[in-house]
């Protein structure tokens, strides 16, 4: 009797699943389960591009050819740059037949790793480092910020298909805090590229939205006019000449 029940109660949870619209179940990209739609089912047709299939060649050449499923990541990678910035399972599957491995053991990396996309993103997917510093430095402002500009909510796509909003854990950009990054996908893998965008402000990261929409090139690192790179405002007042080597790194002086 119980084991009925548990299952009616499980079918109607997957039936109000497949439903719901989608726009609501791709809120979230780091679900660790699947269910089939129009645009994302195994029976879906999916193979690498006649351009890519070189650079599969490229990466399992990396690794001993019983390893070959050390290149899933990469694989992974370079199959999500191919299909818009996202990882239907069909396009997983491909991978597995790649590296002659259980579809199960590509889909445990695709869902592990936060930057790998199963729902669909815009072409420029906008990515806020929501890490302490970043958060410290106004990185929810950011955030708040573009949601608002673009009106859509977290992992939403604006209707134009154009823009996406999602959150990153750290960047290694702590000292430039707070930045995004935006993952460019509106020429495939070929013009593919990630470029970060630092000491941002609300008023910053929406004219480089703007400048992104225009087909624009928004100049990529520090938007601090008065910096470079990662040195400090004004330029350095310290270690303004070449050091000098220890003696002991001169054998004969030692």
């Amino acid at each position: 009797m119980l084991a009925r029940l548990a299952s009616k109660r499980l079918l109607d949870i997957r039936q109000a699943f497949r439903q719901s619209p989608q726009t609501t179940r791709s809120l979230s990209t780091a679900l660790n389960y699947h269910l089939d739609s129009p645009d994302n089912n195994p029976d879906l047709p999916w193979e690498f591009s006649e351009a890519n299939k070189p650079k599969v060649k490229e990466i399992l050449s990396h690794y001993p050819s019983n390893y070959k499923q050390s290149a899933v990541i990469p694989l992974l990678d370079l199959a999500q740059q191919q299909h818009g910035g996202w990882l239907p399972v069909s396009a997983m599957n491909a991978v597995a037949k790649v590296i002659e491995v259980a579809p199960i053991r590509v889909y445990e990396v695709a869902t592990f790793y936060s930057m790998f996309n199963r729902a669909k993103v815009g072409k420029y997917h906008l990515l806020v480092c929501g890490t302490t510093p970043c958060m410290i430095r106004g990185s929810r402002d950011i955030e708040d910020a573009l949601l608002k500009h673009l009106g859509v909510k977290r992992n939403e796509v604006t209707k134009d298909g154009l823009f996406s909003v999602g959150e990153m854990e750290c960047m290694g950009c702590c000292v430039n805090a707070p930045m995004i990054t935006v993952a460019d996908y509106s020429n495939g893998s070929e013009g593919y590229t990630y470029n970060y965008f630092e000491d941002l402000t609300p008023k910053k990261v929406v004219e480089i939205v703007e400048a992104l929409r225009r087909g624009e090139k928004p100049p990529r690192g520090t938007q601090n006019p008065q910096r470079i790179n990662c040195g400090p405002e004004g330029g350095n007042t310290t270690l303004l000449g070449e050091p000098k080597p220890p003696p002991c790194r001169d054998l004969d002086a030692c």
